[in-house]
C-alpha cells in the first residue's frame, strides 16, 4: 500500500515541477469527444475486516466441545485487474465512466482456536488461502481540474457491483456470490503524443456483510465448523493501482 501512495506523491510533485510553465499541448481536443473506449491494467492488494462470534459450544460428530476462534489477514500479496472502459462526457469537467473489470488475488487467513492448546500453550491453529476472482462493472463520476499543459488531475467516486467467481465447499470460510462496493479515489490525466494515459489509485469498501451465512450446512468437512462459526461477520476491502490507456 505504500508504494502505491509513494507513486501518487511522485506524480503530484511532477506536476508541480512542470506547473512553471506552459508548453505545446498533445491531444488537445482529446477531451471534447462525447464518449470514448479504453482499456486498464492495474495491481491491487485485498483485505478483509472480519467480526468474531466469540466463545461457543460446538456439536460435530465427535461430540460437543467449548471452542473460542480468532481470525486474521496473514499478508497482503498483490494480484492483477484487468478490463475495459467506455467514458461519457457530462460536462466540462464531469465524466461518468462504466469499466467492467476483473480483479484475481489472495486472501491469507489465520485461524486460532484459544481453547484448543498444544502442550508448549500454543493455540491451535488453522489456515486458508482464499483465492478470489471478481467480475465487477463499476460507475463512476469524474470531477477532474483544468487542464494544464499535457496533465489534469481528478477525482472520482462510485459504485460497484461484483461477482465473485470462487468458493469451495472444502474452506472453512466462503464468500457471497454478489456484493456491492463503494469506491473513491484520485488520478491524473497524462496527455501523450498517441495515447491518453491515466493512473488511478483508488480505495474500494464493501457493503454489507460478504460472508456466506449458509456455507456451514454444505461444508464436507465437519471439523472446520469451528472456524466457520467463530467468524461473525466480514466486510471486504481493496487498495487498487490502475492505468487507463485511452
Amino acid at each position: 500500500m505504500r508504494k502505491y501512495i509513494y507513486i501518487i506523491i511522485m506524480c503530484i510533485v511532477s506536476l508541480a515541477a512542470s506547473a512553471q510553465e506552459r508548453t505545446v499541448q498533445n491531444r488537445p481536443y482529446t477531451d471534447l469527444r462525447p464518449f470514448h473506449f479504453g482499456v486498464v491494467v492495474g495491481t491491487h492488494v485485498q483485505d478483509m475486516e472480519v467480526r468474531m462470534a466469540g466463545p461457543m459450544t460446538i456439536t460435530t460428530e465427535d461430540g460437543t466441545q467449548e471452542t473460542l476462534v480468532t481470525a486474521d489477514q496473514s499478508r497482503w500479496d498483490p494480484g492483477i485487474n484487468v478490463g475495459v472502459l467506455g467514458e461519457l462526457r457530462l460536462s466540462t469537467h464531469l465524466q461518468l465512466r462504466v469499466a467492467p473489470m476483473m480483479y484475481f488475488g489472495t486472501r491469507h487467513i489465520v485461524f486460532q482456536d484459544l481453547k484448543n492448546l498444544s502442550a508448549s500453550g500454543k493455540p491451535e491453529e488453522k489456515r486458508q488461502d482464499m483465492k478470489t476472482a471478481y467480475i465487477a462493472v463499476a460507475g463512476d463520476i469524474i470531477f477532474a481540474a483544468p487542464r494544464f499543459n499535457n496533465h489534469r488531475p481528478y477525482l472520482m467516486a462510485g459504485v460497484s457491483p461484483m461477482i465473485n467467481l470462487t468458493g469451495k465447499s472444502t474452506d472453512a470460510l466462503k464468500l457471497k456470490r454478489t456484493s456491492l462496493s463503494l469506491e473513491f479515489g484520485v488520478g491524473c490525466d497524462f496527455y501523450l503524443p498517441y495515447f491518453k494515459l491515466r493512473p488511478e489509485l483508488k480505495f474500494v469498501y464493501g457493503l454489507g456483510n460478504a460472508l456466506d451465512t449458509k456455507h456451514a450446512k454444505e461444508l464436507r468437512d465437519k471439523s472446520l465448523l469451528k472456524y466457520t462459526y467463530g467468524v461473525k461477520e466480514a466486510r471486504t476491502k481493496m487498495v487498487v493501482l490502475s492505468f487507463y490507456f485511452e
